[in-house]
């Protein structure tokens, strides 16, 4: 499994958009300054999260981007699919390297359970996980995000 960098710098935008104490958000040279990006690199990834509705932008001369909802509102799976998504399935079983194009047990194979499983379960827990369990320091988002995790793990994660 691999999250590209497209999807962990969308999510370090809306983290600091989320943290931002200003009603007027935080505008492209702002975002990245504060996150080392490029500007055209900013205003693409602010182009596809505001397209896929997670922020707004404000008028005016100290304008910028604010969250369209509230933090608690957005999960993880959702701005990671907005975002190009993680499907490793799919990745897994239509991408075969060797002579063939297809893959030769696409007919019969318990591989593509195995891989659909993995999904389920990745899916799962990211959207349990929203903006709002990631805005805090790290050791207290990790408590959140232990407890999330334990209880998936408990309640549904192996339950199809």
């Amino acid at each position: 499994m691999k999250i590209n960098k497209q999807d962990e710098y969308g999510i370090r935008i809306l983290l600091r958009i989320a943290r931002a104490d200003s009603e007027l958000g935080l505008s492209i040279p702002q975002l990245s300054e504060v996150e080392d990006m490029s500007k055209p690199y900013v205003a693409k990834l602010t182009r596809c999260l505001r397209m896929s509705g997670f922020i707004e932008s404000t008028r005016g001369q100290r304008g910028g981007y604010v969250l369209s909802k509230p933090a608690n509102m957005i999960n993880v799976k959702d701005v990671i699919c907005s975002l190009g998504g993680l499907n490793l399935a799919k990745e897994t079983c239509e991408e075969m390297d060797g002579q063939f194009k297809f893959c030769t047990n696409s007919v019969d194979c318990s591989m593509k359970s195995l891989w659909t499983m993995v999904q389920y379960t990745i899916d799962k827990v990211l959207e349990t996980i929203t903006l709002q369990d990631l805005i805090a320091d790290e050791s207290d988002a990790r408590s959140v995000l232990d407890k999330i995790i334990n209880a998936n793990m408990m309640n549904e994660a192996f339950t199809v």
